[in-house]
C-alpha cells in the first residue's frame, strides 16, 4: 500500500483549530468563519439596501479588524446588480456594431431629459421624528421609510430604464446630516456633464423645505474649452434663476506632454493655486448679507497668495493647522435640523455630490493644503467629516450619492460614478465614448486586421476600415503592450479600463453641451466673459502664447517617438492621486501651461487658447 504523505504545519494547525473550536461547541462562531463575520457586522451596520427585492452588488470591499473604530463597510457603494444575460448581450453588441460618429447635435443634452418630472426620480427623505423616540426605533423608520421610497421608484420605472444609483441607506443618511446642519450648499458638478449631476429634487428640497442657499460649483473648468464653460453657466442660469453659480478649477493650466501621458510627480500638489476659492467666497457673503463675519475667510485668501506669489511657500511650509471633527454615530442619529442659520457666528459649507466630481480637491483647495484624501476611485470618501478653514467658516465633506436618473449607464460609467475595476463589461463604454470623440487621430490606433495581414502598413488605411469597440480595445492593447499572462494574447479587457480611464482623468475628454450649443457656437466663442474664464482656467492669451512657444523651441524634442513617451502613461492607474503634482512642476523642460496639448482638438473644437 502507498504510504501516506505527513501533514504539513499548516494542516496540523488547522486541525487542532477544528478541534478547540468543537471542545468549546460553537464551531459556528469562530473568529474566521462566516457566521461570525456577519454576527460583527451585525453589531455595526444593518443591511438596509433593497435586497429582498432586487439583487444589489456591494463593491469596494474594505479589510477590517475587531478592534477597528468604525466599520469601512458600512458606507461602501451599493449598486443594482446586471443580470448575467445583459452582460452578455452588450458584450456581444461591442464585438459587432460598427463605431459611427454621432451628430454634434446628439451631444447636447438637457436636464429634464436626465431627471424627468413624471417618473419621480426624486431621493430619500429623512423621516419626522421626536425625542421621545429611540434610537432603535428612529433607524426602523428610516429603513421603512427608504423601503417605501424604492418600491414606489421601482414602481413608476420599468426595469432596465433607470440608471445606477445608490441602494445603501447608510451613505443617504449621512446626506442627511450634512445638509441637517449645513448653512449653504456647496453642490459640486463635473463640468464636462453637469446636468447628469444636478439633480432637480434635490435643489428645490434645499431651497424649499430646507430654505437654505444652493452654490453650484462647475468644477474642473480646465477639462472644458472657455466657450463651452460659459455656455453651461448661461443655460444652469435659465433653468434655475435663483441659482448662484461659480467655475472652479483645482489645477489650473495642467500640462501634458502628449494627449496620453500623465506626468506622475513625486510630489504634493499645490492646493493654493486653485481658480475660484474667490467667487465663492463672494458668492457666501452675497448669501450671509452680513449676517456672519467672513472677513478673516479674506484675509486667508489674499495672505496665501500674497505668500505664494512672493515667498513661493508651498501650502504645508507654515500653514495653521486645521482643526478636524469626528462625527460619531450617536451624534448623527439623533440630531435635529437646526433652525437656526449661523449658529455662534459660524457659516458651515456643506459639500455634497456624485463621486468623483472634486468635492474633497475643492475642500483641499479652499483650505490650501491637503486635509482631505483625493481618489479617482468612487466612494473613497467613506463618511463625513468637518474642516474649520477658519474661526468663523466650517467646511463639511460628504460622501458621494448616486442620485436615480435616466442617464445612459454608459455614460455614467464615462463620469466617474462607478469603478471601473469593478466593471464586468468595460466594451460598450469604449464603444459609446469612440463614437462621441476622434479617437483614430488622438490615439493613433491601427486596425487589427492591418496588424495581423500587413504589419509594414502604417495606420493609413485604418480610417477607411469599420470599427468595433472591440477592435478599438485590442488596438489599444497592441499599442500600449498589454498582455494576457498565461497564452500572450492582446488582453482587451485591460486596455478597455485604460480607455476608461484616460476619459474619466479628462486625457480623452469627451464635454456634453448644452441645449442649442451647436446653433449658438460663434455667440459664445465671442462671449465678453471669455477672458475671465480663460484667467481661470490659467491659459493665456494668443499674443502672450505665441511669445511663449517660440522662447520654449529648445525643450523637450518631438522627434521622441510617442509610443516611447507613453509608454508608462498609466501603469499607475488604480492608484490614488494623493502625490500627484498637478499643481506647478519646476522642471526646466516643462513646457508652459496650455499650450502643451490642445486638448480642443478632443472635444472637435478650434484651438481656443
Amino acid at each position: 500500500m502507498p504510504r501516506k504523505k505527513p501533514f504539513s504545519n499548516k494542516q496540523k494547525k488547522k486541525q487542532l483549530q477544528v478541534k478547540r473550536e468543537r471542545k468549546r461547541g460553537d464551531t459556528g462562531s469562530g473568529p474566521s468563519s462566516r457566521n461570525a463575520s456577519v454576527e460583527r457586522g451585525g453589531e455595526r451596520q444593518s443591511d438596509t439596501s433593497d435586497s429582498e427585492t432586487t439583487d444589489i452588488r456591494r463593491i469596494n470591499q474594505q479589510p477590517f479588524g475587531r478592534e477597528g473604530r468604525y466599520d469601512p463597510n458600512r458606507f461602501r457603494l451599493h449598486f443594482e446588480k446586471e443580470s448575467k444575460e445583459d452582460v452578455e448581450k452588450r458584450k456581444k453588441v461591442a464585438r459587432e456594431k460598427v463605431l459611427k460618429p454621432v451628430s454634434d447635435k446628439e451631444l447636447e443634452t438637457n436636464i429634464h431629459d436626465t431627471y424627468p418630472s413624471e417618473k419621480g426620480l426624486g431621493f430619500p427623505r429623512r423621516p419626522s421624528w421626536n425625542y421621545e423616540m429611540t434610537r432603535e426605533n428612529l433607524l426602523r423608520k428610516e429603513e421603512k421609510s427608504y423601503r417605501d421610497y424604492l418600491d414606489d421608484l421601482h414602481t413608476r420605472n420599468p426595469p432596465g430604464t433607470l440608471s445606477h444609483f445608490e441602494h445603501n441607506l447608510e451613505t443617504w443618511r449621512q446626506l442627511w446630516r450634512v445638509l441637517e446642519m449645513s448653512d449653504v450648499i456647496l453642490l459640486i458638478v463635473d463640468i464636462r456633464h453637469p446636468v447628469l449631476q444636478f439633480p432637480p429634487a434635490l435643489y428645490h428640497y434645499i431651497t424649499g423645505d430646507l430654505q437654505k442657499q444652493v452654490v453650484l460649483v462647475l468644477n474642473k473648468a480646465d477639462l472644458c474649452p472657455p466657450p463651452l464653460v460659459i455656455a453651461w453657466k448661461h443655460y444652469m442660469t435659465s433653468q434655475f434663476p435663483h441659482l448662484h453659480i461659480v467655475c472652479f478649477t483645482s489645477h489650473p493650466g495642467q500640462p501634458y506632454s502628449t494627449v496620453l501621458q500623465k506626468k506622475r510627480m513625486r510630489r504634493k500638489a499645490d492646493w493654493n493655486h486653485a481658480g475660484g476659492p474667490l467667487d465663492i467666497l463672494k458668492a457666501c457673503q452675497d448669501i450671509a448679507a452680513g449676517r456672519v463675519d467672513l472677513s478673516s475667510w479674506e484675509q486667508k485668501i489674499k495672505r496665501d497668495a500674497v505668500a505664494e506669489r512672493l515667498y513661493g511657500e508651498r501650502p504645508d511650509e507654515g500653514a495653521e493647522s486645521v482643526l478636524v471633527e469626528h462625527q460619531t454615530d450617536s451624534a448623527m442619529d439623533m440630531s435635529s435640523p437646526s433652525q437656526e442659520l449661523y449658529k455662534d457666528g459660524v457659516l458651515t459649507l456643506g459639500c455634497i455630490g456624485f463621486p468623483n466630481v472634486g468635492k474633497s480637491s475643492v475642500i483641499n483647495s479652499l483650505v490650501g493644503k491637503k486635509v482631505v484624501s483625493v481618489s479617482r476611485t468612487p466612494g473613497h470618501t467613506k463618511y463625513f467629516q468637518t474642516y474649520y478653514l477658519t474661526p468663523t467658516v466650517k467646511l463639511c465633506d460628504c460622501p458621494g450619492l448616486v442620485f436615480p436618473s435616466r442617464v445612459d449607464k454608459q455614460l455614467q460609467i464615462l463620469a466617474g460614478i462607478y469603478p471601473v475595476s469593478q466593471l464586468q463589461e468595460p466594451y460598450s463604454s469604449v464603444g459609446y465614448l469612440c463614437e462621441r470623440t476622434p479617437f483614430l487621430s488622438v490615439l493613433k490606433l491601427k486596425h487589427p486586421s492591418l496588424l495581423e495581414n500587413k504589419p509594414h502598413l502604417g495606420n493609413e488605411g485604418s480610417a477607411e476600415l469599420n470599427w468595433t469597440a472591440w477592435d478599438v480595445c485590442e488596438a489599444w492593447a497592441e499599442r500600449r503592450g498589454y498582455k494576457t499572462a498565461k497564452a500572450a494574447r492582446h488582453d482587451v479587457y485591460r486596455a478597455a479600463n485604460s480607455l476608461l480611464r484616460l476619459a474619466i482623468d479628462g486625457r480623452l475628454c469627451l464635454c456634453l453641451r448644452p441645449p442649442g450649443y451647436s446653433c449658438l457656437r460663434e455667440h459664445w466663442e465671442n462671449h465678453p466673459d471669455l477672458p475671465d474664464i480663460m484667467a481661470l482656467q490659467g491659459r493665456m492669451t494668443e499674443e502672450e502664447g505665441a511669445g511663449e512657444r517660440d522662447d520654449d523651441d529648445d525643450g523637450e524634442s518631438s522627434t521622441e517617438p510617442e509610443e516611447e513617451r507613453d509608454r508608462d502613461a498609466d501603469d499607475d492607474e488604480d492608484g490614488d492621486d494623493e502625490d500627484e503634482g498637478f499643481g506647478h512642476p519646476g522642471g526646466k523642460d516643462d513646457k508652459p501651461s496650455g499650450f502643451t496639448v490642445n486638448m480642443y482638438n478632443v472635444l472637435r473644437e478650434n484651438e481656443c487658447e
